[in-house]
């Protein structure tokens, strides 16, 4: 199957591209997602070796500031099950789950983040998800010269 590639939305309060880079192996889950659309995404179609643009939002300006890759498939978020944590959902059941995450590995830091006035001003993103009216998904899908464009405009090597 061929690689996909992702968007990924985190407030860099909340887990930054640094956080990523510090975590053990450079890698973690991606939790606390909470929209079905998102959750669907994740459960469904995201797959081992998919590319991740890491996004930082609720950041001046919001912008990609690198990538991941998915190293573990969507499985059931741990989160949901637990009356202790922000992402707890009291009618999910361990048996039948509502929610799902994915682990993530660090790729690369871009040189320089690519920020959304930016992105929006290239020709070849266009039709980018996150560049919709209205798109405020935090996972969305992208596609490969989308990846490719984003990627060179951070200053780095990595392409599909």
């Amino acid at each position: 199957m061929a690689r996909r590639y992702w968007l990924m939305k985190s407030e860099p309060e909340t887990f930054s591209i640094s956080d990523l880079q510090a975590a053990p192996a450079q890698t973690t889950f991606w939790d606390g997602v909470r929209n079905y659309q998102a959750r669907n995404l994740i459960r469904d179609q995201m797959r081992v070796g998919d590319g991740v643009l890491f996004y930082h939002s609720s950041a001046d300006p919001p912008a990609a500031v690198g990538t991941a890759e998915i190293v573990r498939a969507g499985y059931p978020d741990a989160s949901q099950f637990d009356p202790h944590s922000d992402h707890y959902d009291p009618q999910a059941r361990p048996d039948e789950p509502r929610w799902y995450m994915v682990d993530v590995k660090l790729g690369r830091v871009f040189k320089r983040p690519v920020g959304l006035p930016e992105l929006r001003q290239h020709p070849a993103l266009k039709d980018m998800v996150l560049l919709r009216k209205g798109s405020r998904l935090s996972v969305q899908p992208v596609t490969a010269q989308e990846w490719n464009t984003v990627v060179k405009l951070g200053g780095s090597k990595e392409t599909s």
